[in-house]
């Protein structure tokens, strides 16, 4: 197996892999990069891309999965929640147990005679801040209620 390095300051930083059978080889590469970059890839239908963590309105899970829901559209993340919120920077809040939020990208808050805290998002999605959250959220955002 050959290896070969090409420092080039003009180019995009790019991985490309040739062989001759299948091997597990790729998937270990692709998650040692992933692990050491603070880049975030989100998988598709038939597409991987590297999502901008501005573009990202939040880290939900469905069905088992974490998922980013950003402006161009919703991302598989082959991340655990948990280890998200380790690495996310301080504009990322988790709202609830399935979800980190981006302050940035939040609409508005309603709130219910109940007490509870709806988020409304930038692209209209809508989550709520759990009651054990709620604390965090309304000292991280300087809501008074």
């Amino acid at each position: 197996m050959k290896f070969t390095t090409v420092i080039d300051p003009s180019r995009e930083e790019e991985v490309v892999i040739y062989l001759q059978k299948e091997s597990d080889l790729p998937a270990r590469i692709e998650a040692l990069l992933e692990e050491n970059s603070r880049e975030l890839l989100g998988y598709g239908e038939q597409q991987i891309v590297q999502l901008d963590l501005r573009e990202v309105i939040c880290f939900t899970v469905e069905g088992g999965r974490v998922y980013a829901l950003a402006e161009s559209g919703k991302w598989m993340i082959r991340r655990r929640l948990y280890e998200l919120e380790e690495r996310l920077d301080p504009d990322f809040l988790k709202i609830n147990q399935s979800c980190i939020a981006n302050i940035k990208k939040i609409r508005r808050f309603d709130t219910s005679l109940g007490g509870s805290l709806l988020v409304i998002f930038s692209n209209g999605y809508r989550d709520y801040v759990s009651r054990r959250r709620l604390k965090a959220v309304k000292e991280r955002i300087g809501l008074r209620l």
